[in-house]
């Protein structure tokens, strides 16, 4: 009897070696998560086995085989909740902060604004995808399109799906301030800011716990979009220099290790915009460049050129009193028509120096009649004094 006992025993004792033996082949369960016949117990849900790892994607950004690939058996942190800054200048592209890994655990890199290597360049955000038991990091790219960032939603227009924070427009980057603060009365993104609420509601996927994960125990369920699998096969730009300084500098601050500082980091969002670093554009760029400001720019073109259509107008009616002006300066002109007369009013005073000559007998005359009215005085006083008696007496004789 003891010995059949103890027969059982060993023999249970040798199916748990040999289940868990199997569990550490096949790296499929870590703790938290069991299996039962056809269905995996997740640590929230029970999942069909066909479909596990359909729903929870393994690496595409990185090989699991590739040497110095990223991956822990820990979970990291649930994303701190932060401010963004706004843009301190024009063309510049949001990078969401994120945990990453170091030797001492997850530590925090901050978000910062970057300029993007090349017009028309768009961050598809790096992100932790569980895949055979361990959980991967996906490092981050530059490309022509956002691609498949786990569905974890940083925020600030990287909500899960895409980016909804803003657009290329020919060579300048336009902002949705639906989700990015941008200070209008700031005159250097005049004409670079729009606000589209329904784009950032389309692409936001529901993270209430800020995982910071996708796949795995109570991870981030979201498959990638027929767009999203689409940029990952674009030709991608790995981070600049300068990105890769960020990453360096935060990993020597011991403050911004997760066990320093209990998952809430203090340094959040960097301060100032990292520098610029240039790199040819992929050829994809290159098409998006022929065509977008072909269409791009007409709907802002309007905004521009609108003003100048109404200018006219208002310029017109400055115009139009112009020509109507002349009229009233002929009759200026028309004035010295006026004048003329007065001019020819010398030769009616021409005729006035010909009058005294017809004064001139008028005059004569006038000393003439004396001598007629003398004789006549003459005669009546020789009258009066009896002159004429004389004679008479002189015929008596």
């Amino acid at each position: 009897m003891q010995s059949l006992r103890s027969a059982r025993w060993l023999l249970l004792a040798l199916i748990v070696f040999i289940a868990a033996a199997s569990q550490q082949a096949l790296g499929q369960m870590p703790a938290g998560t069991a299996r039962t016949g056809t269905f995996i117990w997740d640590g929230a849900h029970w999942v069909p086995a066909s479909e596990y790892r359909v729903n929870f994607p393994a690496p595409d950004a990185v090989d699991v085989a590739e040497p110095g690939a990223v991956y822990t058996e820990e979970a990291p942190p649930p994303l701190p909740v932060y401010e963004q800054p706004p843009p301190p200048a024009p063309n510049l592209i949001w990078t969401p902060g994120y945990w990453h890994l170091g030797r001492s655990g997850f530590y925090w890199i901050p978000g910062a604004w970057v300029p993007a290597p090349f017009a028309g360049g768009l961050w598809t955000p790096g992100y932790w995808g569980w895949s055979g038991g361990r959980y991967y990091f996906h490092e981050g790219y530059w490309g022509t399109h956002v691609g498949y960032y786990g569905g974890v939603n940083y925020g600030f227009g990287f909500g899960g799906v895409g980016f909804a924070g803003g657009e290329w427009r020919g060579g300048v980057f336009a902002y949705n301030t639906a989700v990015i603060h941008v200070d209008r009365h700031d005159d250097r993104f005049r004409g670079a800011v729009f606000e589209d609420r329904e784009r950032v509601d389309r692409g936001v996927v529901v993270n209430p716990n800020h995982v910071a994960f996708a796949g795995g125990p109570n991870g981030i369920r979201h498959d990638p979009t027929p767009e999203e699998a689409a940029a990952v096969k674009e030709t991608h730009t790995p981070p600049t220099t300068f990105q890769k300084q960020h990453i360096e500098t935060a990993k020597a601050d011991k403050t911004s290790y997760a066990k320093a500082n209990g998952g809430h980091p203090a340094h959040l969002a960097a301060e100032k915009p990292l520098a610029e670093e240039k790199h040819a554009p992929p050829p994809e760029v290159k098409n998006v460049q022929k065509v977008e400001p072909k269409v791009e720019p007409k709907p802002v073109a309007p905004s521009k050129v609108e003003p100048k259509p109404v200018a006219p107008p208002k310029v017109e009616p400055k115009v139009e009193p112009k020509p109507v002006a002349p009229p009233k300066a002929e009759p200026k002109p028309a004035a010295p028509p006026k004048a003329e007369p007065k001019p020819a009013a010398p030769p009616k005073a021409e005729p006035k120096p010909v009058a005294p000559p017809k004064a001139e007998p008028k005059v004569e005359p006038k000393p003439a009649a004396p001598p007629k009215v003398a004789p006549k005085a003459e005669p009546k006083p020789a009258a009066k004094t009896a002159n004429k008696p004389a004679p008479k007496d002189e015929h008596k004789q």
